[in-house]
């Protein structure tokens, strides 16, 4: 359903294919840290409900901060028309780098605030979060946009410009 709403909002697949692929990557990465750290931490790292509700808000997490980025994106390829895609899909990026980072750290200082002070019922959920918004961040920034960017033909942005330009 996010390949859908994705496609339809960005009128490629290679948007919803970037986006998709991010979740799993983000997905995969908690549940093998999850897996990793099971019985070396000191408190309950078991696949439950709460386990399940952090891999989901991850999910909404990360498609957000993509759609931020692709959104971006979108704005700039009719600015930008004689420019690469690469270079656009660069600016796109570094524009919004800041929004970026500036709402990951609130969320990543509210998270630990409530892993240290929440309690051992919590920490366990808190944890799945604080891994899965950091590798959010990254799989949204690194890996969503370089899918999209490497199955996109490179002469595809160039073309539906020029015919924009000429209409």
């Amino acid at each position: 359903m996010i390949f859908l709403y994705v496609f339809m909002r960005f009128r490629y697949w290679q948007y919803g294919f970037g986006a998709v692929m991010s979740l799993f990557h983000d997905t995969l990465l908690v549940i093998g840290v999850y897996s990793i750290f099971w019985g070396l931490m000191p408190f309950s790292m078991e696949i439950d409900q709460a386990f399940i509700a952090a891999i989901l808000t991850v999910i909404g997490f990360s498609v957000n901060d993509t759609v931020i980025v692709f959104d971006r994106l979108r704005e700039y390829i009719p600015l930008y028309r004689k420019r690469p895609l690469k270079e656009v899909l660069n600016m796109a990026i570094n524009s919004t780098l800041s929004r970026t980072i500036n709402t990951t750290l609130t969320v990543m200082l509210t998270i630990i605030a409530m892993f240290i002070f929440g309690g051992a019922v919590i920490r366990g959920f808190m944890f799945a979060l604080m891994v899965g918004i950091g590798t959010g961040v990254y799989s949204s920034v690194f890996v969503a946009t370089a899918l999209m960017y490497d199955t996109t033909p490179k002469g595809h942005v160039e073309e539906e410009n020029k015919v924009k330009i000429k209409a």
